[in-house]
């Protein structure tokens, strides 16, 4: 009956548990996501907060600035530069004067004191500036100074494109879901093995109730001292076998008074 009792609750135990886990495993993968993107977030204010713009990243796209700058290779650039503070021959990243609908990153070739304030550039692979693209740059246009140049890395933009990029973010999710549901395999395994040795021990303390219950042969429950009985005269022992035999008493008799004359 114990064991009955012990084995339902076991089971209720382990479905429990079963379903502790798969929560635990749904907020673990949630937890991981949301630490991941935090981690993105507070490096990305990071960097803008650092450099002073809100992109300080960008892909070189064109060789209008080759040899000293490269295709796919990626440019930092600060936006702490003031915009007045800008000289010839800076590297400085603006919004196409047109219609700001590119972002272009050329060398200043002339600043041109007016006012308003204007800018003038040109791609060192290029013969001319042109106008609407290269110059006149004012102060809104202006987006950044470059600072730091990472030769080529820009590639990995080219390869993270739809839909390799979301590939590679369905990759990443399932690492995380697999890694959940690993530790969680192994949680759930350490508690059954804890939980089956608890039921092995609980049973071995318990007194066998089958063998208590057994009934007791009467002539071996009362115990008799064999060392402490009387040894019965030699006689009475004849006489009492002799009766157990079934002797008559007449040849009995006639056998002791020979052993008298004797």
């Amino acid at each position: 009956m114990w064991n009955q009792n012990l084995e339902a609750r076991f089971i209720l135990s382990s479905q429990r548990k079963k379903r502790e886990l798969t929560t635990s495993s749904i907020r673990g993968i949630v937890k991981d996501i949301i630490i991941v993107a935090a981690c993105v977030a507070v490096i990305w204010i990071g960097l803008t907060a650092y450099f002073g713009a809100q992109n300080p990243f960008y892909v070189v796209s064109s060789g209008s600035m080759y040899p000293e700058l490269a295709m796919y290779d990626i440019i930092v650039i600060s936006g702490h530069a003031l915009f007045e503070d800008v000289k010839i021959g800076d590297i400085i990243v603006f919004d196409r004067p047109k219609d700001h609908d590119k972002v272009i990153v050329h060398r200043v070739v002339a600043v041109v004191v007016d006012d308003p304030l204007t800018l003038r550039t040109k791609g060192d692979n290029n013969q001319n500036s042109i106008v609407g693209t290269d110059y006149p740059i004012t102060e809104e246009e202006y987006i950044g100074t470059v600072v730091y140049v990472i030769p080529q890395v820009g590639y990995i933009t080219k390869i993270l494109q739809p839909p390799i990029n979301y590939i590679i973010i369905v990759v990443i999710i399932g690492i995380m879901i697999i890694r959940q549901i690993t530790k969680s395999k192994k949680k759930a395994l350490l508690e059954k093995v804890k939980a089956e040795s608890e039921i092995k021990d609980f049973n071995e303390s318990q007194p066998n109730e089958k063998i208590d219950q057994l009934p007791k042969d009467a002539e071996y429950s009362e115990s008799k001292d064999f060392t402490t009985q009387e040894k019965k005269p030699t006689e009475k022992l004849v006489e009492e076998n002799t009766k157990s035999e079934g002797i008559p008493e007449f040849f009995l008799d006639k056998e002791k008074e020979s052993e008298e004359k004797k």
